[in-house]
């Protein structure tokens, strides 16, 4: 089988961000932003979705996290699509329904080619740590719009911000891992369109 692996630079006058992906690792990661928060969701997400993944950010985060959070999902987004290529044999679509304590997130994914993007949750605090709350939305919008998928989030219940954010990312990584993964019956790619 091809190896699935990206390797991306992203380089502005606000980031600077590298990245390796590897679709077929198992969940080893090395991440290295200025936001530790960030850092721990992004080392549960590689290791739930058993993603080999390597991350060194930087960023002018004296003004705002906003800018290297969402660059941080553009680049994973890209990542995806790139290692991903035609997508022949892939499941396509994925599901996961996660407990984390008295928190159910639910999330859903289709690399279909096409941006589409729901977030269903409420996230009471304004910071966990050192990351704005608001930025998980963010964080995930670009993700979706760079791998060109459909991504749906949803919080059914829940009480602690953090449960509800960690929830989120352990989700979707799950989800990606099924959606990602190869069907050996799936000899072409998964559309009657010929083309994802």
């Amino acid at each position: 089988m091809k190896k699935r692996i990206a390797e991306i630079n992203r380089n502005t006058k606000e980031t600077q961000i590298e990245m390796k992906l590897n679709l077929d690792g198992s969940g080893n990661y090395e991440i290295k932003t200025p936001i530790g928060f960030l850092n721990h969701m992004l080392e549960l997400f590689a290791k739930h979705g058993l993603f080999d993944l390597d991350i060194k950010a930087a960023g002018d985060i004296q003004v705002d996290e906003h800018h290297l959070v969402e660059d941080v999902g553009i680049v994973l987004g890209q990542a995806f699509l790139q290692a991903l290529g035609d997508k022949k044999g892939i499941n396509r679509y994925g599901f996961f329904i996660l407990p984390m304590d008295e928190v159910l997130a639910t999330s859903a994914t289709d690399f279909c080619g096409r941006f589409a993007f729901r977030f269903d949750c409420e996230l009471n605090r304004k910071k966990v740590g050192d990351l704005s709350t608001e930025l998980v939305c963010d964080f995930w919008d670009a993700f979706a719009q760079n791998a060109k998928m459909n991504l749906h989030i949803k919080i059914e219940n829940g009480r602690n911000t953090h449960h509800k954010i960690e929830a989120i990312f352990k989700s979707v990584a799950r989800a990606l891992r099924m959606s990602c993964a190869i069907d050996e019956r799936v000899k072409t790619i998964p559309s009657t369109k010929g083309v994802l």
